[in-house]
């Protein structure tokens, strides 16, 4: 079909048409290979089309050079997107010149977003201006690449937001509290919102799972993209970043709505806020799909509004850096962190600990983090976990003796003090009478490696099975914690019950 479509234009037959589906065969990068060499030799008849009477034949003509990627293509796309009357298809001459290497027309193209940037808008030429704007920003963005910022704020007060499990926001209030206590803060549905005298403590409280920033006059705006547009440029926003790091203006962003829209519907919403953004701010904010340090963060309220928060990736989150490899069952960070505090009243200083079904180390690492432990074991039955684990651990500075073996057949010298673990859980092929069957086993068998006033911290996503097991075989669940209602997944502290006579 490749051949018919490309001598039918050749011809001048239905060119638009077979143009259309010429570029819809030539996703496929073996058929794009087949048209490139069909259209060697005969390239300016190909560029001919670009002076086609019908604007979409100039268009997709245009897009077709920029699939082919071949450099001849350039001169007559940028010439034909100088002289384009319609801007409706001048976007697509900017997304084709994109595949060449344009940097002879650099300063041009830089001139001509200067230019765009100070019309006036109307409400026939926004929507195009806008998609004009847009690729040629991404074009002097490739080109120009991105000055990377330093985050130099650390001692500064700010307001933000602490995202964290929903049921123990009040633990993470806690230790923001202990740490910063001339913070003012208090819970709300996710997480802590306070105003901090310094961001010094973010590294020692393991329990957020993200930080995010109020910008004074940018806490909320209408759900419609440009005035979403003049709230977020008319805020405090630059002045924030500009406060916080060293290096200056421009600053490199990306959206993300939390909404009740379709995909299609965000996408929209998206593409029209981004470049309004960069309009009225002068390009000292500019969108980008890659390489961004800026996330503005839009969340639609009950009232059809958004709540507008900040995330800076310039503020590097280090506290699991030692998570150098997981396994695609590992337990999150901030899971592992969380089931250590809220164990940790009964966890021991020194204490000798075991983790069965230990996976890439994250629960161990976490344990010795919230109490520092003298010797920890962890055992797995998969030889790639355990390897991941011995990375992870000597990433964290922490010694651990990782065991690659069925934990039913390890055997051990001495009694442990605590025992502390994700639970495996139903899983692909794995079902949940296999699970059943593992509890079963599990608690069968625990009691041998405890000593006796030794305890165990689960993980657990199969609630129905721990008490009646444990209780079977002479455990006590001494507190249960709901982690994620969603997830059903639960924390359980539990020890034997003969402990409490």
């Amino acid at each position: 079909m490749i051949k018919e479509y490309w001598n039918q234009i050749a011809q001048n037959r239905d060119v638009r048409q077979n143009l259309s589906l010429l570029r819809q065969e030539v996703k496929d990068k073996g058929k794009l290979k087949v048209l490139s060499s069909l259209v060697k030799g005969q390239e300016e008849q190909l560029a001919g089309l670009l002076w086609s009477e019908d604007a979409k034949t100039r268009k997709n003509a245009a897009l077709l050079m920029g699939d082919l990627g071949n450099q001849e293509f350039l001169e007559p796309v940028y010439a034909a997107y100088r002289r384009e009357e319609q801007r409706f298809v001048k976007s697509a001459y900017l997304s084709a010149i994109g595949s060449f290497n344009y940097s002879a027309y650099l300063e041009e193209l830089k001139e001509q977003l200067c230019l765009l940037g100070k019309m006036e808008e109307t409400q026939e030429n926004r929507k195009h201006l806008m998609e004009e704007m847009r690729e040629l920003s991404a074009l002097v963005v490739r080109a120009e690449g991105i000055k990377n910022h330093e985050f130099t704020g650390f001692d500064r007060p700010y307001d933000i937001v602490l995202l964290t499990n929903r049921n123990f926001a009040g633990l993470t209030q806690e230790e923001l509290t202990a740490l910063n206590p001339d913070a003012k803060s208090k819970v709300f549905g996710a997480g802590v919102r306070a105003r901090v005298t310094n961001l010094r403590w973010m590294d020692k409280i393991r329990t957020w799972q993200e930080l995010l920033f109020v910008v004074r006059d940018m806490g909320t705006c209408p759900m419609e993209p440009f005035k979403a547009a003049e709230v977020i440029t008319g805020s405090g926003l630059l002045s924030l970043l500009n406060e916080s790091h060293g290096g200056g203006e421009p600053w490199y962003f990306r959206i993300e709505l939390k909404s009740r829209k379709t995909l299609e519907e965000r996408s929209s919403f998206i593409r029209k806020l981004s470049g309004q953004i960069e309009k009225l701010s002068g390009r000292k904010l500019i969108n980008t799909a890659t390489d961004y340090e800026v996330e503005l963060r839009l969340i639609e309220n009950k009232e059809g509004n958004c709540n507008l928060l900040l995330k800076l990736y310039t503020l590097k989150d280090n506290r699991f850096s030692y998570r150098k490899e997981v396994t695609p069952t590992g337990i999150r960070p901030t899971a592992a962190a969380l089931t250590a505090a809220l164990a940790r009243e009964y966890m021991k200083e020194g204490a000798q600990v075991l983790d069965p079904f230990c996976g890439a180390g994250t629960m161990l690492i976490e344990r010795h983090k919230a109490v520092r432990a003298y010797t920890s074991y962890g055992v797995d039955i998969q030889e790639d976990a355990v390897r991941k684990a011995r990375k992870n651990t000597e990433a964290a500075g922490m010694a651990a003796h990782y065991i690659n073996r069925d934990f039913f057949q390890f055997r051990h010298d001495y009694l442990f003090d605590e025992v502390i673990t994700d639970m495996p859980f139903q899983m692909g092929h794995v079902t949940e009478e296999e699970i059943y069957g593992l509890y079963l086993r599990f608690f069968g068998c625990i009691a041998g490696f405890l000593k006796e006033d030794g305890i165990i911290i689960l993980y657990s996503r199969n609630r129905g099975f721990v008490r009646p097991l444990a209780a079977r075989n002479g455990f006590s669940v001494l507190k249960e914690y709901e982690i994620s209602k969603k997830e059903g997944t639960y924390v359980f502290i539990l020890n034997r019950i003969f402990n409490r006579r």
